[in-house]
């Protein structure tokens, strides 16, 4: 009977004992648990404690001049590369490298000695058929020729004389004289040297006043016309612009590419724009007109519409902590970003005009928008601001 008593006693503390193990396990599991939950719930109130930091900008208005731009291409009002049509040797060369020269100047002589021999030969025989010619008008008035014996002296004399024309002129093909005046370029030939006929012998541009070509979208020719000055920027001096005035306006429109061509003239004293450079070309048109302006960062582009954050100020939090205090004790203003639909209208270098949804001094959140949504409470730093420059240069930074 102990026996079974004692297995009885064994039998119910193995099972008190379980029953206690198993409320202690599942009372640490709760506890864990609740432990957890705190912590998750801490950390949401801490990420919903930390304000979003943008940086912001305050739209102003200004007045924009309507223009067109274009490139084009420097080409000198008379240029041309010299050559002589026929072939020989370079007997003497009257000129320099980057000479300037008035029109009819001698350049270059090709050798002549044997031409000016046969023109001396040629200038012989007309003199010969012109004495002739004058013996044999006096001899008829005496009937001591025929008329048909006059006329034939005649002949000859014009066939002599066209010959002499002929030799001269193929004398004069030998001398290279400058078509205009211009600046001359760099010489390619040296004395004694056998030129071929066409070989280029030294360029020669009339530099001042040059023309600028380019083209225009044939949408634009109402906007242009002759006479209208034009504003132009090269690479090669990029803290200065030049002007001049549109002069010809091409009658027909490329069918390939649908632009015309414009060609404008401007003054060159100084030679600083030479044929072949490029330029970029600015036309004002129209009377300036005034717009909101932002920079373009600060505009979201979606397909359903571009949008910007405004900055709301909702009055200062007196529950602010203590270390959010400014130096008067003051709680830092409650600001809200609240999301907006806009209409943008023309670029201008890194800034962006707004027809509608931003009135001249709202303040715009132009960066940081990535983490916003419409009611964002918001830090603002403006101490790194991007870019809003009407005509940004390129840099080598």
């Amino acid at each position: 009977m102990w026996r079974g008593i004692w297995r009885f006693i064994k039998k119910a503390w193995r099972a008190t004992l379980v029953v206690v193990v198993t409320a202690l396990v599942l009372l640490g599991v709760f506890k864990w648990q609740a432990q957890q939950g705190q912590i998750v719930s801490g950390f949401v109130a801490l990420v919903k404690s930390l304000k979003p930091v943008v940086s912001t900008t305050q739209a102003s208005s200004q007045d924009w001049q309507p223009h067109l731009e274009a490139i084009g291409t420097f080409r000198a009002v008379n240029g041309a590369d010299l050559a002589l049509e026929v072939a020989g040797i370079a007997d003497s060369i009257n000129f320099k490298s980057g000479d300037d020269v008035e029109g009819g100047t001698l350049l270059l002589k090709l050798r002549s000695d044997d031409d000016e021999a046969r023109l001396q030969s040629l200038e012989a025989v007309a003199d010969l058929a012109q004495i002739t010619l004058d013996r044999d008008e006096r001899q008829l008035k005496s009937q001591a020729v025929s008329q048909a014996t006059v006329d034939a002296d005649a002949a000859n004399l014009k066939n002599d004389k066209a010959q002499v024309l002929a030799q001269r002129q193929l004398m004069d093909k030998k001398l290279l004289r400058a078509p205009f005046a211009g600046k001359l370029g760099i010489r390619s030939v040296d004395l004694g040297q056998y030129l071929p006929a066409g070989q280029t012998i030294v360029t020669l541009q009339a530099l001042d006043p040059i023309f600028l070509d380019f083209f225009l979208p044939e949408q634009s020719l109402d906007a242009v016309r002759n006479g209208q000055k034009v504003a132009v920027a090269v690479d090669t001096y990029p803290d200065q612009t030049f002007s001049g005035e549109i002069v010809a306006v091409n009658p027909k429109v490329d069918i390939a590419t649908r632009n015309v061509q414009i060609r404008a003239t401007l003054r060159n004293a100084d030679r600083k724009l030479l044929p072949g450079m490029y330029a970029k070309v600015q036309i004002d048109t129209g009377t300036p007109q005034n717009y909101v302006t932002l920079p373009q960062t600060a505009i979201a582009f979606n397909p359903y519409g571009s949008t910007v954050y405004l900055v709301e100020n909702k009055g200062s939090d007196d529950k602010c902590q203590d270390k959010e205090r400014d130096k008067d004790h003051k709680c830092p203003p409650n600001l809200v970003a609240k999301q907006t639909f806009v209409t943008t209208g023309p670029t201008r270098g890194d800034q962006i005009a707004v027809i509608k949804g931003v009135s001249d001094g709202d303040t715009v959140v132009t960066a940081g928008q990535i983490k916003l949504h419409n009611g964002s409470t918001i830090t603002v730093n403006n101490d790194v601001q991007p870019t809003a420059d009407a005509a940004p240069t390129a840099t080598d930074k």
